[in-house]
């Protein structure tokens, strides 16, 4: 009673505008954490997660993973999946116009453009810069003006946003394929012992030096990309049998018994490709949070068995390439190179769905994420 009270018409008009004010801010929060999903995705040159592109991949995925288990075959599941990415990565610019619109509209309708439908008109044809729809009251007007100047800049990202990821895959494609044409055999199974072979049939196991070279450099560009640019992951090759994870591992492979299996000079540049190969599938891993060893013990536990290892060096000792007397020593100095790279590379294959490949998607284990580590971050 010691209070006055309001009319009944005053705290209508005062909820209502603490309604308006309540949408308006949510209205702009949306907005702006579209745009800053959209920013992070395409300039900031760093792999960062958004809320809006992880729900978007793994939404897509899903549906095309239920599509792709009811083909019968290899060939067919992998056609179905190698849909999944570019068609996740054309629906983003939609997701981001649309949030824009949403929280943009939220704007306008607080601002007192009514019904709501004209406020959703009216940010659609500022978003898209069409221009049908305008208003006279001058703070709308502004803010018109603000979406419409977004909506050039989403345009002009989507412009360079696709350009720039083609470019990046069909760059990653060429190494990928030279690999595979050089270490296939009849049966169409690519092998490192293979590529070997065929290095030592025509005398040029010197000649390596240049593909380590080259993966070497290849390895530092997946890395900036397929972690700048994380959706490269999932794009897959245009042929079904290759892979870009799995050709990784197959280099890995190659230069790993070059230096511990053959009875060669050594080459540094062979231990260095290992090393490059090795950080890059781990940022890779780490974008994603995946567990691995970040310091692995060369005698812990490898995926890959012993007489796995004794079947190559005798295949490598049967074609006449030069190979170590020390048998024993040769399978320890392999396994101290393999265990730095073989869980980040099995993580990969198994998360990728990469086609069967000897010593990686054959065994890809199940990919872990580091929950307790996660909270600790």
């Amino acid at each position: 009673a010691a209070f006055p009270r309001l009319p009944l018409t005053a705290c209508h008009d005062l909820a209502v505008i603490v309604v308006r004010i309540v949408v308006g801010v949510a209205g702009a929060l949306v907005a702006l954490a579209t745009l800053g999903s959209a920013i992070r995705t395409v300039v900031v040159p760093r792999g960062e997660q958004t809320l809006i592109g992880r729900a978007t991949f793994i939404g897509v995925r899903r549906v095309f993973d239920l599509v792709a288990d009811r083909r019968r075959g290899w060939p067919a599941q992998d056609a179905i999946k190698a849909r999944f990415a570019p068609v996740a990565l054309v629906l983003l610019p939609f997701i981001w116009a649309v949030g824009v619109i949403a929280g943009f509209s939220a704007v306008y309708w607080a601002l007192g453009v009514e019904p709501y439908r004209d406020a959703l008109v009216l940010s659609g044809s500022s978003l898209t810069t069409l221009g049908f729809r305008s208003s006279d009251d001058l703070a709308v007007l502004l803010i018109d003006i603000f979406e419409g100047l977004l909506g050039l800049g989403l345009i002009a990202l989507l412009i360079s946003f696709l350009p720039t990821i083609y470019s990046a895959f069909s760059r990653r494609e060429t190494e990928v394929a030279k690999l595979h044409i050089r270490s296939t055999g009849p049966d169409g199974e690519a092998s490192a012992a293979l590529m070997l072979i065929r290095r030592h049939l025509v005398d040029d196991l010197d000649g390596m030096l240049q593909v380590w070279a080259d993966w070497e450099d290849w390895f530092v560009e997946v890395e900036e990309t397929h972690t700048s640019f994380p959706m490269l992951v999932f794009f897959r090759s245009p042929v079904p049998e290759r892979s870009w994870i799995t050709s990784a591992g197959l280099a890995l492979d190659a230069a790993a018994l070059y230096s511990s299996t053959l009875d060669v000079a050594p080459q540094p540049r062979a231990q260095l490709m290992i090393r490059t190969g090795t950080l890059s599938l781990r940022r890779v891993c780490d974008f994603f949070r995946f567990d691995y060893d970040p310091d692995p013990q060369p005698t812990d536990p490898i995926s890959i068995e012993r007489h796995e290892w004794d079947e190559v060096y005798d295949q490598l000792a049967a074609a006449g390439v030069p190979v170590v007397a020390d048998r024993e020593q040769a399978w320890v100095d392999f396994a101290g190179w393999r265990v730095n790279y073989d869980r980040p590379l099995l993580s990969l294959a198994s998360y990728v769905d990469a086609p069967t490949a000897l010593w990686s998607s054959d065994r890809a284990i199940a990919y872990e994420r580091p929950t307790v580590i996660r909270r600790r971050r």
